[in-house]
């Protein structure tokens, strides 16, 4: 049996009726671009994140860089942030002209340090951009604390955790501004390029509307400059049909990783993820495997037909574009080495979590 690091298929088939439906009724619209889907998907996301205001958008990307700049991040502003995380937390940071200070990780959440957060901060610091990397939480409370003693922007990086809480709170929601990401393979995805902005903020919120449609309250009177970063509305009409279930996916996810917990526990140089304060939403479930020995357990699990994926393999700050932005950051370079995320979306067969773990336990007996 061959078991894919995702497979949307299963996802599609079960909404194959009302997937249909909505894609032709955008059809007929003749609506395509921010038509009464994004408006209808924008309110309801308002609603089951309990915010003022929700936002849609190109990518999680444009996101990130639309709420930096809402929040007014720009040249010469330093904004600190983990270095384990996709490259567009960072990069959205260099887009708007600030410089990401990258400090070191937490290695039982794999999300940024606070205490070392704390250390960061200078004169020229103006944002704290925290990430919910996998689906867990990062520890909010002390970086909350944080930014109110030094009167820093707060933007939650995620895109990986759509449905997640912290202490009874949805992430996206704790700060000035939480952004997401709706690429096909995140927990709630479109079928193409999708973000969203979530925000409490009136002003943020009015500037990020004019920055996704070039700078302009009024068309053609544009006031600042901006982005053409508009979600579309077959996405928004595919991700209004999705949403409903993803409360019930995001517990698969849940029940899912409890089980390969049961089977990877006690296993010499496994290490299973932690569940943190708060609801993982395991969009990635990731294992440590320690003693040098990832890459050949990524191969026999590649060997028997499994899918697996290193998120990530290479630390921000060791890449070309930020080598010489850091010191050593030594927690984020091992766990580099050390990371493998298995199959753990909601359609994966009953008996697939046990032939996972199988197939590790085997290869490090070898």
């Amino acid at each position: 049996m061959k078991i894919p690091i995702l497979d949307l298929r299963p996802e599609v088939e079960l909404l194959w009726e009302d997937l249909n439906r909505a894609v032709q009724e955008v059809l007929r619209s003749g609506r395509f671009v921010l038509g009464p889907n994004v408006e209808a998907f924008e309110e309801e996301v308002a609603a089951y994140m309990g915010v003022k205001h929700a936002i849609g958008m190109n990518s999680g990307t444009d996101a990130l860089v639309i709420a930096l700049r809402a929040a007014g991040i720009g040249p010469g502003d330093e904004v600190i942030t983990t270095p384990f995380t996709f490259y567009a937390t960072a990069e959205a940071v260099s887009l708007v002209g600030g410089t990401p200070v990258f400090v070191d990780i937490d290695e039982e959440s794999f999300n940024i340090d606070p205490g070392l957060a704390a250390n960061a901060v200078t004169s020229r610091t103006k944002a704290l951009l925290p990430v919910h990397l996998y689906g867990r939480a990062a520890e909010m409370d002390p970086l909350l604390e944080l930014a109110k003693k030094h009167g820093l922007k707060v933007i939650e990086d995620t895109a990986q955790a759509f449905g997640g809480e912290y202490k009874g709170k949805k992430l996206g929601t704790l700060g000035d501004a939480g952004c997401f990401s709706f690429y096909p393979t995140k927990n709630l995805g479109a079928y193409g390029d999708a973000g969203m902005l979530i925000t409490n903020n009136d002003q943020l919120a009015e500037a990020a509307r004019m920055l996704r449609v070039h700078g302009a309250k009024e068309t053609y009177f544009n006031e600042i400059i901006g982005y053409n970063s508009r979600l579309d509305e077959f996405q928004a009409a595919i991700l209004r049909v999705k949403l409903p279930y993803l409360d019930e996916w995001n517990k698969k996810r849940r029940l899912l990783a409890q089980r390969y917990n049961r089977l990877l526990a006690g296993i010499p140089g496994v290490i299973t993820p932690a569940e943190g304060v708060s609801g993982h939403v395991y969009h990635q479930y990731t294992i440590r495997i320690t003693g040098g020995k990832r890459d050949r357990i990524k191969q026999a699990l590649a060997e028997a037909g499994i899918g697996s994926m290193i998120y990530y393999p290479v630390p921000l700050h060791r890449l070309p574009v930020y080598k010489d932005r850091a010191p050593s950051l030594p927690v984020a370079e091992r766990l580099a080495g050390e990371v493998l995320s298995l199959p753990v979306w909601p359609g994966l067969p009953e008996e697939g979590p046990e032939l996972v773990a199988r197939v590790i336990k085997e290869a490090l007996q070898n």
